[in-house]
């Protein structure tokens, strides 16, 4: 633990000060923008904490020291503490290149550069404290950014897309730590697809971004084996997590849908309404590893629905999403390749109780009592 320091330096006393300053300053602004002024102070000190390189300039017990200097001059703040001190260097040295702070009123976001606001630097407002933010990452809650910044170990990209995904989503932290812990950054847009060529671009990238790959159905509580109505049953046994792992915007129509074509009943899966692409989704599962001829009958389905649900002018052209067990990657891009209609194919996982390398290790009770008797 660090030993308690006093620190008379002038240059010190003077940061102090102009800290103290600044939260005053963002107080009277919080009953308006409480989380986003918060935000701002957190980023701002944590700037200040590495570019004036405070530990080099006063020793390692600096954060420990400024953390009572802070709270004997402001009694009744909160986040204060060495500990969230620290979280707000992190918070800064995340974010610092994707933040661009402005001599003046007015910016724009350039690319994935996300522009800080900053007034002009006259009257009583100081020069470093925004007066508009357009960045997301002030926008959610500071214990988001802790469990964010615990989690993500210094990728910015995989940070902006829970920053994002919060946002958009309205997620709580417990939320937004079970889809960290599920990866679902790292599955993310992952399904094989032949969208960029079978979709106009506007709608390609994004329904790409809905797709996962493997999409997770522990929520099924499938661990026996199954065949492909029993997995089928259990996702809609608990439809609200089955449509939550779906993703945003997807809407349920029915399971086994009838559709008549020609003389031939068919019957799909499972399909779904997506708003936000504006389309009909067709759902096969498949228990085995995905086979060429897969796609020929999701394709056939994904025509029949077009043909018969789709209205002209309404809907956007339905697509269909094909999830087995497990796929050959170059296999599936290659039967994409064949199709004119576009088409997703992903895996699934499962519950596991246990890590896969501990199967097999566990002794059977034949081989406990033969090393009993030999005791």
């Amino acid at each position: 633990m660090s030993k308690a320091i006093s620190i008379i330096d002038k240059e010190y006393q003077q940061w102090l000060e102009t800290l103290v300053s600044r939260y005053r300053l963002c107080q009277v602004r919080a009953a308006l923008k409480v989380n986003t002024e918060q935000l701002i102070y957190n980023f701002l000190l944590g700037r200040d904490i590495v570019e004036m390189h405070v530990e080099e300039r006063w020793g390692e017990g600096v954060i420990d020291q400024l953390s009572k200097d802070l709270k004997k001059a402001m009694p009744t703040a909160e986040g204060l503490s060495s500990t969230n001190l620290r979280y707000c260097r992190r918070f800064y040295l995340l974010y610092s290149k994707t933040v661009e702070f402005c001599p003046q009123l007015g910016g724009k976001i350039d690319g994935n550069k996300e522009t800080l606001i900053c007034p002009h630097p006259e009257g009583k407002l100081l020069p470093d404290l925004p007066q508009h933010v357009q960045s997301p990452i002030f926008m959610v809650p500071w214990g988001h950014h802790k469990l964010i910044l615990d989690k993500v170990k210094g990728d910015v990209n995989k940070a902006l897309y829970y920053v994002h995904q919060s946002i958009e989503n309205g997620w709580s932290r417990s939320i937004l730590l079970n889809w960290i812990d599920t990866g679902m950054y790292e599955r993310s847009g992952k399904s094989v697809t032949n969208f960029a060529t079978t979709m106009p671009d506007t709608s390609s990238d994004l329904a790409q971004e809905l797709t996962k790959d493997p999409y997770n159905f522990a929520f099924a509580g499938v661990a026996k084996q199954h065949n492909e109505a029993e997995l089928k049953m259990a996702l809609l046994n608990n439809i609200t997590a089955f449509l939550v792992e779906l993703g945003t915007g997807f809407a349920y129509v029915g399971r086994e849908y009838r559709l008549q074509i020609g003389h031939t009943e068919n019957f799909i899966d499972l399909l779904f309404y997506n708003l936000r692409l504006r389309c009909y989704v067709v759902i096969e599962v498949k228990i085995g590893k995905f086979t060429p001829a897969d796609i020929g009958q999701i394709g056939s389905y994904v025509v029949a629905v077009n043909h018969q649900l789709r209205e002209e002018g309404k809907d956007n052209p339905t697509i269909g999403l094909l999830i087995c067990r497990s796929k050959d990657n170059t296999q599936a891009k290659y039967a994409l390749e064949s199709s004119s209609q576009p088409i997703g194919i992903s895996e699934y996982e499962l519950e596991q109780f246990y890590p896969a390398k501990v199967e097999g290790t566990i002794p059977t009770i034949e081989e406990i009592e033969a090393k009993l008797n030999q005791e």
